[in-house]
Order: structure tokens, then C-alpha cells, then sequence
């Protein structure tokens, strides 16, 4: 399964021969650069909402400053309020140390709740952010990219991704900074209690340190881990469901079985470990915090005996450490949820900085007249999908405006990639495709997206109605011009047959059509958008004859004052183009209209012998 660049690892071909210092130098480099590459996505993310940030912190602080006061208002209340009582005095003191506590306690229940809104509505609004750049930059990444990303990888960064990025937003800021609020505070207050019993409490903290450093470094490794083996389950899972017929065909549903349990195994493990190492930080913090606890009371004790230290102080204490340690444990958790949001991060970041293959021009150029005629011209153009391995050498070609050119010759002998290019899925790795002499890369998307439509034999249809799949390309079309578009090319008959008529919902990719009617809307479709050139990649291959026989009809009507592009095997689609162009290894071979090729008795002479054969003897 492939990833993009960003999200690639070394293949093993590029460690041989390294040395493992080596490897582990360029792997800690590497994954410096991937968390810089996090860090700004955050930073980005998070700076308009600098302002509230602020305000949360403030929250928090007045919030845990409520909290840290109470052991230490109990302590007040024990040594100074209790013994007035004793001695049959005024309870006063007492009763306002309570009061302070209540209303320490009020003051935390109001900020706790106005952090928890204020967090959740600025976590949402981040996340509704970060949805949509994902779904906007996918949309504009070049086709190049999505033949190399899976769609199972698309769904992974847009679902288990994000949502781990909103379990850190939405909880885990609150975590580390009530954490570490309550531990410096607690800290302090020990040591200003009491410097000696203080300074005992805190004996622990240089092993806690080691210890956090640690699961740090261990949960770091497990969760990118995690973060990986869940994209992997994922891909495995809707590339299966999406060829879920070639799977039934085939009888694959065993093999495909056995991987998923593999992969979900995988997955197993990585979330196994990353539960050993949280479960093992915690209890040993908890052990630590324990054993702490035990040592302030006995030491305490001794103090409390012997006068040096008041029962109150020595109760604040106790309750300083208890608060003290359970935010070891909350601190533990947020490092999960950093880490999974962490590596998620790493994988958001690298695609939103994945660079289009065909980038929009900084000053788009403007076509002659405003408007597209439709020339078309190759200008020493060579194009290799992979380096060193040309599928067009070098090709010179023009196409002049309003000419139907039909393009004929073997699997692979460059037909396809010359219909991409004049669509600008990919650009040449070398020369110039010029649109009515401007070079397609001086154009903007929109300009192209008008002037250019490719109708594939895929013929995919979007989930709504027929209407809507028709409309696709020109969306303020009326009701009236999508009727007359289908009658144009000989779809509005069976579109009124359908149950709710051109209401009809298509279903999943169109499955409640045949691939003849689906065809046919992909056609309509093509013809409403107007385009000044238009690009049939087998766009007939799937039909059966009665279909055909009225495209065939409709080709004449929609490739009428346009430039047209035909790629197609059957050679009953070829014959209605003015010019034939005959490929062999992304040369062009033979030029000219098809009825003065047939008699030069050249390959396109053969090509149609053989064609006429078939049909004999079918």
C-alpha cells in the first residue's frame, strides 16, 4: 500500500550500508522535522483563538487556586478553629474557615463549568477548521496524488485522525495544565508549610522525572505505531467493501478475511502496548505516591509527638500529596492522548503540505477573446510517469478548433496520457500543451475546468438524483436546459421511464442504472457543461448496440463546433471523427481522415478490416 511522500519511511534499500549510529541519527532527525512539521500545524490552528486561550488559562488558575486552597483552609480550621471550641469559646473562626470552603468550592464547580463550554466550543471550532482544509486541499491535490494515496488512507486522516486530535483538544490541554498548576502549586505550599517535611515530600520527584522521561520515549514509538496499524486496518477494509464484487467474483472473501485479521491483529498489539506502558507508568506512580504519603506520615508523626509541627499542618499535608500525585496519573493520560494525537498530526501535516503536482499559476494568463476555441497544440512535449521511462518521446502535434480527432493504437500506446495531459491532470515533464496558444500551466483551474471536459469510461455518477448528476458540471443550469441536454444526446426517454423521472434517485455510484443509461447521463452531463474541448476516453466501451447506435447519433450533435478527442476501440465511434491518429509507443504513426488511412491499407486499414470481421462473424 502506498503513502505519500511525507508519510514514507526509508525503504530498506536506502539503509544498506548505513551504519546504525547512522540510522538512529537520521531517524531521530527525521522525526524532529516530522514534529516541527506538527507543531506549526498546531500553532496555526490554535492562533486565532489566542484570546480565549488566555481566558482558559486564567480559568484554570483561579479554578486550581480554589483547590489548592481548601487542605490548606482545613488545616487553618483544625489548629485555629477547633481549639477555641474545646475550650468553650466562640466558634467563629470555625465557621468562616467552612464558609471559605464552600465558597472555594462554588468558585471551582463555576470555573470548572465556564473552562468546560469555553473549551469545547474553541475545540470544535478547530476541528470544524481542520475538516475542512483536509477535504479542500484532497479536492486540489493532483490526480497523481490520488493514484498514489489510497482512499482507505483519505478516510483515515478524516475520521481516526482528527478524532484523536479532538480528544487532545477537547480534554487533554485541560489535563496537563490543571497537572501542572496543581504540582508547582503544591509544591510551593508544602515548602512554605513546612521546609523540613516539605523537602521529605518531595524526595520522589528526581525519580518521577526519570520515570516520566521513560514512558515519554516508549509511548512515543507505540503510538506511531498505533496511528499506523489503524490506517492500514482501514484501507484494508474499504478498498474490500468498495471492490466487494470483484471480491464475491473471485471468491475472495476468504483471503481477504485472513488479512484483515492480520492487520486487526496488528492493531491489537500496538493498542496492547500502549496500554502495558500507560498501565505500568501509572501504577508506579501510584506506588511512589503511596510510599510518599506513608513516609510524611511517619516522619510527620514524629514531628505531631514531639510539638514540631501542628495536626493540622500535618493533615494539609497528607491532603497536598494526595492531590499532588493524582495528577501524575491525569499527566500520564494527556501523554496518551498527545502522543495518538501526536502521530495523528504527523499524518494531517504531511498531507496539507503535500504540494499539487499541477500548481495554479501565481498570474493567470487570460484566452484570447475571454473565450476558448479550442485549438489544441503539442509543442515538443515528453511526458514519464516514472523518471527514465518516456511514454511520449517527444511529440509535436496540433489540433486545430472544432476538429474531431480520434486516437487509436495498443494498450499503452500513450492515448490515455495524452488525453490527461490536455486536461491538466499531469503537466509534461518536458515542452509546452497549448489551449488556442496559451501554455495550460498559465491557466487558472476554472478557466481550464470550462474549456476542457473528459468523460471516461467510468462514467461515475455522485449519490442524488439524475438531475443532479446532469447538472454536475454547470450547477445554475435550469430544469429546462437538463431536459434538453438528455434530449440531445438521447437520454430523455429513458430518464422519463424511470419511477420519479429526472427525480430519480441514482443510488450508490449509480448502481440502480445499466451501465448504457449511466453512460448516457455522463454524456448529458458533458454536453450541458459546454466545453470548447471535449475528451472521450472509451467513453462507448461500455454500452451495448441499441445504446450505441443513439450515441452514435448524439456524438454528431455534441462534437458539432467543437474540438473532440476519441479515444475508443470500437472503430464505429472512430468513424464519425475528422482526422485518425494511429500510436504506437507514444509516437504517432499515422495521420490523416479516416476514409484516406483505410486506403493507404496502413495499421488503421488493418485495425478496421479486423473490426469489420468481428462484426461478420458476430
Amino acid at each position: 500500500m502506498t503513502t505519500t511522500t511525507q508519510e514514507a519511511k526509508p525503504s530498506a534499500s536506502s539503509w544498506r550500508g548505513v551504519a546504525s549510529e547512522d540510522q538512529d541519527e537520521l531517524s531521530e532527525k527525521v522525526s524532529v522535522l516530522l514534529r516541527a512539521r506538527s507543531r506549526r500545524l498546531l500553532g496555526d490552528l490554535l492562533r486565532p483563538y489566542r484570546k480565549k486561550i488566555a481566558l482558559l488559562v486564567t480559568i484554570i488558575v483561579i479554578s486550581n487556586a480554589a483547590a489548592l486552597s481548601i487542605p490548606l483552609l482545613v488545616a487553618i480550621g483544625i489548629d485555629e478553629g477547633i481549639p477555641p471550641i474545646r475550650k468553650g469559646g466562640d466558634p467563629t473562626v470555625l465557621l468562616t474557615v467552612v464558609g471559605v470552603i464552600l465558597a472555594a468550592a462554588v468558585t471551582q464547580a463555576l470555573t470548572r463549568q465556564a473552562f468546560l463550554r469555553l473549551a469545547g466550543t474553541i475545540g470544535q471550532s478547530i476541528l470544524l477548521e481542520l475538516r475542512r482544509r483536509v477535504f479542500d486541499h484532497f479536492q486540489r491535490l493532483s490526480l497523481s496524488f490520488h493514484e498514489k494515496y489510497t482512499s482507505g488512507r483519505v478516510i483515515s486522516r478524516l475520521t481516526s485522525d482528527v478524532e484523536s486530535i479532538a480528544e487532545l483538544v477537547q480534554s487533554g490541554f485541560d489535563a496537563l495544565v490543571k497537572a501542572l498548576l496543581t504540582m508547582l502549586g503544591t509544591a510551593v505550599l508544602l515548602l512554605a508549610m513546612d521546609l523540613h517535611l516539605g523537602l521529605v515530600a518531595l524526595v520522589p520527584i528526581p525519580l518521577l522525572l526519570l520515570f516520566t522521561r521513560w514512558f515519554r520515549r516508549q509511548s512515543t514509538l507505540v503510538y506511531r505505531r498505533t496511528r499506523e496499524t489503524v490506517a492500514l486496518v482501514i484501507v484494508h477494509f474499504v478498498e474490500s467493501m468498495t471492490g466487494i464484487r470483484a471480491v464475491q467474483a473471485f471468491r475472495r472473501e476468504r483471503r481477504n478475511q485472513e488479512i484483515f485479521e492480520q492487520l486487526n491483529d496488528d492493531y491489537r498489539g500496538a493498542n496492547a502496548r500502549s496500554m502495558q506502558i500507560g498501565a505500568t507508568f501509572m501504577t508506579g506512580v501510584k506506588l511512589i505516591g503511596n510510599l510518599t504519603i506513608g513516609g510524611v506520615l511517619l516522619y510527620g508523626g514524629y514531628l505531631a509527638i514531639h510539638g514540631e509541627v501542628l495536626i493540622g499542618v500535618l493533615t494539609a499535608f497528607l491532603l497536598y500529596l494526595r492531590q499532588f500525585y493524582e495528577p501524575m496519573q491525569e499527566v500520564s493520560q494527556f501523554y496518551n492522548t498527545l502522543q495518538s494525537a501526536g502521530a495523528a498530526l504527523e499524518k494531517l501535516s504531511g498531507v496539507l503540505e503535500e504540494q499539487p503536482g499541477v500548481p495554479e499559476p501565481r498570474e493567470p494568463e487570460a484566452l484570447p477573446g475571454g473565450r476558448a476555441r479550442g485549438k489544441v497544440r503539442f509543442d515538443g512535449v515528453t511526458f514519464a510517469y516514472v523518471a527514465e521511462m518516456p511514454i511520449l518521446p517527444r511529440l509535436d502535434l496540433t489540433i486545430p478548433a472544432g476538429q474531431s480527432v480520434a486516437l487509436v493504437g495498443a494498450t499503452g500506446a500513450g492515448k490515455t496520457t495524452l488525453a490527461k495531459l490536455i486536461s491538466r491532470f499531469y503537466d509534461p515533464t518536458d515542452g509546452r500543451v497549448l489551449l488556442d496558444g496559451v501554455d495550460l500551466r498559465g491557466l487558472d483551474e476554472q478557466t481550464l475546468r470550462q474549456a476542457v471536459v473528459m468523460v471516461t469510461q467510468e462514467n461515475f455518477l455522485f449519490s442524488g438524483t439524475v438531475a443532479d448528476n446532469i447538472r454536475f458540471g454547470r450547477p445554475d443550469a435550469t430544469d429546462h436546459q437538463v431536459r434538453e441536454a438528455a434530449k440531445a444526446i438521447g437520454a430523455h426517454e429513458f430518464i422519463s421511464a424511470l419511477p420519479d423521472g429526472y427525480d430519480t434517485e441514482v443510488g450508490k455510484r449509480g448502481g440502480r442504472m445499466s451501465a448504457g443509461q449511466r453512460q448516457l447521463v455522463a454524456f448529458a452531463r458533458a454536453f450541458l457543461a459546454d466545453p470548447a474541448v471535449l475528451i472521450l476516453d472509451e467513453a462507448t466501451s461500455s454500452l451495448d448496440v441499441p445504446s450505441e447506435r443513439l450515441v452514435q447519433r448524439a456524438l454528431r450533435t455534441i462534437l458539432a463546433d467543437r474540438t473532440a478527442l476519441i479515444i475508443a476501440h470500437r472503430l464505429s465511434t472512430v468513424e464519425i471523427a475528422d482526422r485518425v491518429l494511429v500510436m504506437d509507443r507514444g509516437r504517432i504513426v499515422e495521420d490523416g481522415p479516416p476514409a484516406q488511412l483505410i486506403a493507404a491499407s496502413g495499421r488503421f486499414a488493418g485495425l478496421h478490416q479486423a473490426w469489420l470481421d468481428s462484426l461478420s462473424q458476430s
